[in-house]
C-alpha cells in the first residue's frame, strides 16, 4: 500500500481529487490519496493557476526525494500552462505543432524526462506519474451535459451544451481559445457557472466512469496512476 500525492494548479483540481478520484484510488489500493496545490496558491490568493516551472520542478522533487514510500502525480490543466520563458512548463512550447491527439501526451513525456532526469538513474520512475488535463477541468464536464446542465439549474440547456459536444470527437478535444475554451464556453451560456464548487458538483454527479469512457486521454493517466500501487509498469506510458 503505497500514499498518492497529486500535485494540483487549484481549488477545482484540489476538490475533484479529494471529491471523485480518492475513493477510486483508494480502491486500487492507496493508503492515503491527496491533493496539494502547486506552490501553495491557495493560502496566498485562494485561486489556483499554473506556476512557472522551476518553482514546480523543486516541489515536486523535494516530496520525491522526501517521502520514498508515495507516488507522485501532477494533474494541471493545458490551458493557461506557461510555455514562454523562464516559466514555461517542458514540451509546452512546441506542443500546439503536434496533431491535437499527441499535445497533452508530448507535454507529459516531456515532464516525465525533465523529472527523471533531476532525480537521477536509481530514481524509481515508476513513482512520478504526470497527467495534463485536455484542456482543462471543465472539458471533463462535457462528458454528460445533461447532468451538467441540471446541477446547474437550467435542465432546459443540456442541448445547448451537447451542441457545442457535438463539434468534436470527444470533449478533451474542446479548444484553448480565450474566448472558447471549455469553462469559458460554460460561463457564456451559464454566467453564474462558480468552478470550485459547481465544476465539483457536476463532476460527482456525472460520475467518474461517465468520463473516463469520454475522455480517453484522462482515462489513460487515471489507469496509469491506478496502477501504480503494484509498480507493474514503468515509464509514462502515453497513447
Amino acid at each position: 500500500m503505497k500514499r498518492l500525492l497529486i500535485h494540483v494548479e487549484g481549488q477545482t483540481e484540489e476538490g475533484f481529487v479529494n471529491g471523485v478520484l480518492a475513493e477510486a484510488l483508494n480502491r486500487a489500493g492507496y493508503l492515503s490519496v491527496s491533493a496539494r496545490i502547486l506552490g501553495s496558491a491557495r493560502p496566498r490568493s485562494g485561486r489556483g493557476g499554473a506556476r512557472g516551472w522551476v518553482s514546480v520542478l523543486r516541489e515536486i522533487i523535494r516530496h520525491l526525494r522526501g517521502d520514498r514510500g508515495c507516488v507522485v502525480a501532477t494533474l494541471v490543466d493545458y490551458y493557461g500552462m506557461p510555455h514562454g520563458g523562464q516559466r514555461a512548463w517542458p514540451g509546452r512550447a512546441e506542443a500546439p505543432t503536434k496533431p491535437l491527439t499527441q499535445r497533452a501526451a508530448f507535454v507529459v513525456r516531456a515532464i516525465f524526462q525533465r523529472i527523471a532526469s533531476e532525480m537521477g538513474p536509481r530514481f524509481d520512475r515508476r513513482r512520478f506519474v504526470p497527467g495534463v488535463l485536455m484542456h482543462e477541468f471543465e472539458a471533463l464536464l462535457f462528458s454528460d451535459c445533461a447532468a451538467l446542465a441540471d446541477v446547474l439549474g437550467r435542465s432546459d440547456l443540456g442541448a445547448r451544451f451537447q451542441a457545442i459536444r457535438d463539434q468534436f470527437e470527444t470533449p478533451e478535444q474542446i479548444d484553448d481559445a480565450p474566448t472558447s475554451a471549455p469553462s469559458k464556453r460554460i460561463r457564456a451560456i451559464v454566467p453564474e457557472y462558480h468552478k470550485t464548487v459547481d465544476g465539483i458538483v457536476a463532476a460527482e454527479r456525472i460520475g467518474l466512469e461517465t468520463i473516463r469512457a469520454a475522455c480517453p486521454h484522462f482515462n489513460h493517466w487515471l489507469t496509469r496512476v491506478e496502477r501504480a500501487p503494484g509498480l507493474v509498469s514503468a515509464g509514462p506510458q502515453v497513447e
